[in-house]
């Protein structure tokens, strides 16, 4: 393997791990809770389109509403509910570059911060790559007429011989 083919196929790999989707526990080690700073939390890190989010916390003591901006904003998801999970081990996958707003519909955990939303983003174009390297190139063939040349000059040094061993010199 050339070292242009093992930098390129390194290239790829590093892109690969870079761009590989990732799972975000919401909250930490706190998860999806009373008492976390879910603004904070979010803030740390940057999300990507294809990752996605996990939220862990106690079935029936709290709930996961993906909301419209207004609804977040107001702490109220009567009207603007996108979706809703509630199995206590909930994972959304993020699978548009767009805003995403969060909330817990539980009486007064949205208004006590259990809410945050996130910006996704496109994931990052790969870098270019690298030509391949030139192949081994061959020497060309000798030109059709020197090899036939060559091919003349052995016919006539064959009739030679021949010649001189039937018509011997006297």
């Amino acid at each position: 393997m050339t070292s242009h083919t093992i930098i390129s196929y390194a290239l790829l790999a590093t892109y690969i791990c870079v761009v590989a989707a990732t799972d975000y526990t919401v909250g930490d080690s706190d998860g999806w809770a009373i008492g976390t700073n879910y603004l904070a939390w979010a803030s740390k890190y940057n999300f990507t389109k294809g990752d996605a989010l996990i939220f862990t916390y106690v079935k029936g003591q709290h709930d996961v509403y993906e909301v419209t901006q207004d609804s977040f904003r107001s702490c109220n998801a009567t009207n603007g509910t996108l979706r809703i999970y509630n199995s206590g081990i909930d994972t959304v996958n993020l699978t548009s570059a767009t805003e995403y707003w969060f909330l817990c519909n539980i009486k007064d955990h949205c208004i006590g911060g259990m809410k945050f939303t996130i910006k996704v983003s496109e994931p990052p174009t790969p870098p270019p790559t690298q030509p391949p390297p030139p192949a081994v190139t061959l020497p060309p063939p000798p030109p059709p007429s020197a090899a036939v040349r060559g091919d003349m000059n052995r016919c006539y040094f064959v009739i030679l011989l021949v010649s001189l061993w039937v018509f011997p010199f006297r």
